[in-house]
């Protein structure tokens, strides 16, 4: 009997064989295996056969938004500097996309980064990814020769020894939290789709670091980012850091020096993660990008707490609206920008 994944693998080839078959899209967004155990690589393919490399699974952690609009710009018929545009409707692309991934096409649509109307959009639910991070933990740091993943198990074979984890013992901290698995917005659906997920305490972890002194937060803060050597892999694997240039190569002023002594990458990071405030799906690629294991999805999900209890928004869930930090209302709490005099009540 196939498990999910096979069932979602073999419906998603088919759609995307179908799509590029008739010439609806020209391309299509989604991932095939990568060349080492757990891993998967964004796949962009351009004819029915390329379809059939596409597969789903737990390893799929990259936030394929990310691609989409340089995807839509490489379609288009090429043209010089002062060509006029094409006539007539653009070519379209399809892409898979998870409850957050949809999320960040839609905040990628307000921005006027990508054009929905280009896109098919094939929704599937996410059982949760898997963090490679706590796989190897659990394994003792042992390489790992081979993975096999079932409905609810991983077996994992390294040294030649052979051991079944539990799935949801080892997925991503974010996937534990989300509560919008299910793609938000999408044209064609794929695989099982789930309810939206139960996390009675989804700032569970932020909930905890507010609990600290002042100093305590800072001593975690500057413990958690002592090994950031400054590549960037957070800033490239996100979907929102689409800016021509970025704060941190910006030198007329220089923002924010490029050393990795501990005050540059401490306003690196905080200075990233408001420039996400309001617009964060919390998908975790930044922190599956990062080759030192810091944990700085933190403060993005500190963020998206604010802005939820705050505001009552949440990023993603409805194109029609204006993003939460483009605009303002009469009645929005002020209580973080002034102190209230005596007697009146503080929002």
């Amino acid at each position: 009997m196939n498990n999910v994944n096979d069932i979602i693998t073999q419906e998603l080839r088919a759609f995307a064989s179908s799509l590029l078959e008739s010439g609806e899209v020209s391309a299509f967004l989604g991932f095939a295996h990568g060349s080492l155990p757990m891993t998967t690589r964004p796949f962009v393919a351009k004819t029915p056969e390329d379809a059939q490399k596409l597969v789903w699974n737990s390893f799929c952690v990259l936030n394929l938004a990310n691609y989409l609009p340089a995807l839509l710009k490489s379609i288009e018929p090429p043209r010089g500097p002062k060509d006029p545009p094409p006539e007539g409707p653009l070519p379209k692309a399809g892409v898979i996309a998870t409850g957050c991934w949809s999320r960040n096409i839609v905040v990628q649509t307000q921005e006027n980064q990508v054009d929905r109307s280009r896109l098919v959009i094939a929704g599937v639910s996410s059982r949760g990814m898997v963090d490679r991070k706590k796989v190897l933990k659990a394994l003792d740091g042992k390489e790992i020769t081979k993975i096999e993943e079932k409905d609810h198990d991983l077996i994992v074979e390294a040294d030649g020894a052979i051991k079944e984890l539990n799935r949801w013992s080892v997925t991503r901290d974010n996937c534990q939290s989300c509560v919008h698995s299910s793609a938000v917005v999408f044209d064609h659906w794929i695989g099982p789709k789930l309810d939206d997920r139960q996390a009675p305490n989804r700032f569970k972890q932020i909930e905890d670091i507010e609990k600290m002194t002042a100093d305590e937060r800072w001593a975690w803060f500057s413990k958690e980012i002592e090994t950031c050597i400054r590549c960037y892999a957070c800033r490239n694997a996100c979907p929102l850091c689409y800016c021509e240039t970025c704060f941190v190569d910006d030198s007329n002023p220089q923002w924010v020096g490029k050393s990795i002594e501990k005050a540059d990458a401490a306003i690196f990071h905080l200075l990233r993660a408001f420039h996400c405030a309001g617009r964060c799906t919390d998908c975790g690629a930044c922190e599956s990008a990062c080759p030192m294991g810091i944990r700085m999805r933190l403060l993005t999900k500190k963020l998206e707490k604010d802005v939820f209890e705050l505001f009552g928004d949440e990023a993603g869930m409805d194109a029609s609206k204006p993003l939460t930090m483009t605009t303002y209302k009469l009645e929005d709490p002020q209580g973080f920008i002034f102190e209230p005099k005596h007697g009146q009540k503080k929002e």
